[in-house]
């Protein structure tokens, strides 16, 4: 007999497991596409380089659970970063709090990021990645603050953050 505990049960050990089969079954959506990258490396070189979710979520299309990364609460001048290439991304003055609980953009930098129709998890999407290795960063919607009107939902575990006081010369 099915009662209330036994699908609550069902349904969280699905939700747990769909992640981890999507990411090592699914076709990533750019390697669908055919693209090239100025950055590519072989899975087991990207597997070596990248520690273990930042590889699930930059090769792998996986994400990370929100409120999870030190990013989203990162309020400093800089840089962000792909952490597959570390090619700059986003500036933190575009950076907002969605309340999301993933770090949150209305623009990224000029020619570094590339968008693919993401078909996954029965909807489709706009998933972005980076323009120089293809590692998946995240997803952009269109409800987001101006003077865009983007939300860039990006995995913190997918990038790096670089304080401007470390590359901004002194006055």
């Amino acid at each position: 007999m099915t009662n209330r505990r036994t699908l609550i049960l069902a349904g969280l050990g699905a939700a747990t497991a769909l992640p981890l089969v999507r990411s090592f079954l699914a076709t990533p959506a750019i390697a669908a596409t055919g693209a090239k990258f100025e950055v590519t490396l072989s899975d087991a070189e990207w597997r070596k380089k990248l520690p273990g979710e930042a590889y699930d979520v930059l090769r792998h299309e996986g994400t990370e659970r929100p409120f999870t990364s030190p990013l989203n609460d990162e309020h400093r001048g800089g840089l962000f970063r792909c952490k597959g290439c570390d090619l700059a991304l986003f500036t933190s003055t575009t950076k907002f709090d969605s309340g999301t609980g993933w770090p949150s953009f209305y623009k990224p930098i000029a020619n570094a990021v590339g968008t693919t129709t993401d078909n996954s998890l029965f909807m489709q999407r706009t998933e972005v990645h980076c323009r120089r290795c293809g590692g998946h960063l995240g997803h952009v919607f269109d409800d987001g603050p101006a003077p865009t009107g983007l939300r860039y939902c990006m995995n913190g575990v997918a990038m790096t953050f670089t304080p401007a006081s470390s590359w901004m010369p002194k006055k």
